[in-house]
């Protein structure tokens, strides 16, 4: 399955495979991709907006300038013909800026950063990461490793529902299951030794 977001230059294409996806991007200051196992992504994400700070400036230091020849005109009693012209340039200035920012939801992985445009597609693309990252987790974390200590299992399954992948029934019942198991272990163990 491929996701692709395109912005002006920008082009973001997400490949969602079994065991991973690959992020990969391209903008005017480059390119490059990124794999991924859907576990590696947190379950919080962090807002970044991209504008042009500069346009936005200079068009309110316009707007200001229009305004005051505006001003300065109607005090005047001068004739109003052409003293609107910097109050225009910086309105569209100010709107520009505003309808070409971008913003992005970004995760902070340990390989790298994963930018999802906020677009139509942003959603989809999040669900799809969100339900592949518990399934992903569920695997590889959600059964009982009879190996581990009681408290590092207690913890793992608490943490599953601290990522949202387990209810807190769920990690109950797991944890119920271990304790019995590691009490069933030590009482073996313990009439072994005598």
């Amino acid at each position: 399955m491929e996701i692709v977001q395109k912005k002006r230059a920008i082009k973001h294409t997400f490949t969602f495979e079994k065991e991973r996806f690959n992020f990969a991007y391209k903008d005017k200051s480059g390119s490059g991709d990124l794999d991924f196992n859907y576990a590696d992504v947190p379950k919080k994400c962090m807002i970044k907006i991209e504008q042009n700070e500069w346009l936005r400036n200079v068009g309110f230091l316009w707007i200001a300038l229009g305004i005051f020849q505006l001003g300065y005109a109607i005090y005047s009693q001068a004739t109003l013909s052409g003293q609107g012209f910097w109050l225009i340039v910086g309105l569209a200035c100010v709107t520009w800026a505003h309808f070409s920012k971008i913003k992005y939801s970004v995760y902070q992985a340990e390989r790298g950063n994963i930018f999802i445009i906020q677009d139509k597609k942003h959603d989809n693309i999040v669900s799809e990461l969100n339900q592949r990252r518990s399934a992903q987790l569920l695997d590889w974390y959600g059964e009982i490793n009879p190996g581990n200590e009681l408290e590092s299992e207690i913890n793992k399954f608490k943490w599953l529902v601290d990522q949202n992948v387990m209810t807190k029934e769920q990690a109950d019942t797991k944890i119920a299951q271990v304790e019995l198991l590691h009490k069933a272990h030590s009482e073996t163990h313990s009439s072994t030794l005598n």
